[in-house]
């Protein structure tokens, strides 16, 4: 089975109709929400999804202080360190 791609003028109208979301955070695990969010943004969950056109909405996250972290990543420190010199 082949996918339609949209082309041409009908492209560039589904780029039109661009939709204002709102999330709340409180409570929720930072991945799953990331992905959530993600697809709101790239338009993925759309019927007229097009790779190659900004077909994304608009999104706002609220009570983002309030978001859960799993396991042990609020104790975790990050430290990422490279090298000056490329190795062989």
């Amino acid at each position: 089975m082949r996918t339609y791609v949209a082309k041409g003028a009908e492209a560039e109208a589904l780029k039109v109709g661009s939709q204002w979301f709102v999330m709340d955070a409180s409570n929720q695990v930072l991945g799953r929400l990331a992905t959530k969010a993600a697809r709101i943004l790239i338009g993925k969950d759309k019927a007229s999804f097009t790779p190659y056109l900004d077909s994304g909405d608009h999104l706002v996250i609220i009570n983002a202080d309030k978001i859960r972290m799993t396991g042990n990543k609020v104790d975790q420190r990050f430290i990422t360190r490279t090298a000056a010199i490329p190795a062989d």
